[in-house]
């Protein structure tokens, strides 16, 4: 047996199990009950939500660990140890005289480095700019497109693979969302949840940021889906230095239909 097929088979496996568990949480958040629970009046509140909400954040909050952590060995075990991150081809480099000249394949830099650090340090740039310069959601939506541009840019220059610059880029979301799950959602529910079993209203603020963070997460949730699956299509890299482009593209219409779906769940009613 192929032990290390099998390790990245079983390892696949329990991230989509996990991920299906935590996105699943995600959206009946975000497209169900961000909708319900304000047609509760605050008895049926302090009834149904501490009964409801704990249940479903302990499947939420774990299968954001548990989605991240396979996420990060799958990484190292399939990117890493199989050479699957860097540009192995030697390629013509212009020069600022006119003329160019031929570098060998990529290897581990600087460069390499400091996009390899920014993916998994990206939640504390994140936390700056939320608080800070994009802190409307126009801002947020259009900065944040914005950064990502950047970033490929960045992965492109430090000759990621096709493969590389869109499983980095999911990292670096999956790492901000699982963030934002135990660090910002997870211990602001608790005394939201706390504060309505009271019989108390909750801290207004702290209400909008759990939830604008949850959204943040739903936004992002959506073009990572692509980009964990997308990358193993072949059509991806027939586009060269194009596609870091294309893949920009195609986050921008994520959230586009990311924007779109929240709307529709905004008139969805009961019966």
């Amino acid at each position: 047996m192929d032990w290390r097929n099998f390790t990245e088979s079983f390892l696949r496996w329990i991230h989509i199990l996990a991920a299906v568990v935590w996105v699943g949480h995600l959206y009946f958040f975000n497209f169900v009950n961000a909708n319900f629970a304000p047609t509760m009046d605050a008895e049926t509140k302090k009834k149904v939500i501490p009964e409801l909400v704990p249940r479903a954040l302990f499947w939420f909050r774990w299968g954001a660990l548990f989605t991240w952590a396979t996420g990060l060995l799958l990484l190292g075990l399939v990117y890493y140890m199989g050479k699957q991150t860097l540009d192995p081809h030697e390629m013509s480099v212009a020069l600022a005289d006119g003329t160019s000249t031929t570098v060998g394949p990529a290897t581990w830099g600087a460069l390499q480095l400091a996009m390899l650090g920014l993916t998994f340090l990206a939640p504390f740039l994140y936390e700056v700019v939320v608080k800070s310069v994009l802190k409307t959601n126009v801002a947020l939506f259009w900065g944040g497109f914005a950064l990502v541009c950047v970033v490929l840019f960045g992965y492109h220059e430090a000759r990621f693979t096709p493969r590389g610059w869109m499983i980095h880029l999911g990292a670096m979301f999956g790492t901000i969302m699982a963030f934002n799950v135990w660090f910002r959602i997870w211990p602001w529910q608790k005394q939201i949840i706390t504060a309505i079993k009271n019989g108390q209203a909750p801290d207004a603020a702290m209400v909008a940021q759990a939830g604008a963070r949850s959204r943040h997460n739903t936004f992002m949730s959506v073009p990572l889906i692509f980009l964990m699956v997308g990358q193993h299509s072949t059509w991806a890299f027939s586009f060269s230095d194009t596609f870091p482009v294309l893949t920009a593209a195609m986050v921008l219409f994520a959230w586009g239909l990311t924007q779109h779906l929240l709307s529709i769940s905004k008139k969805i009613k009961g019966f």
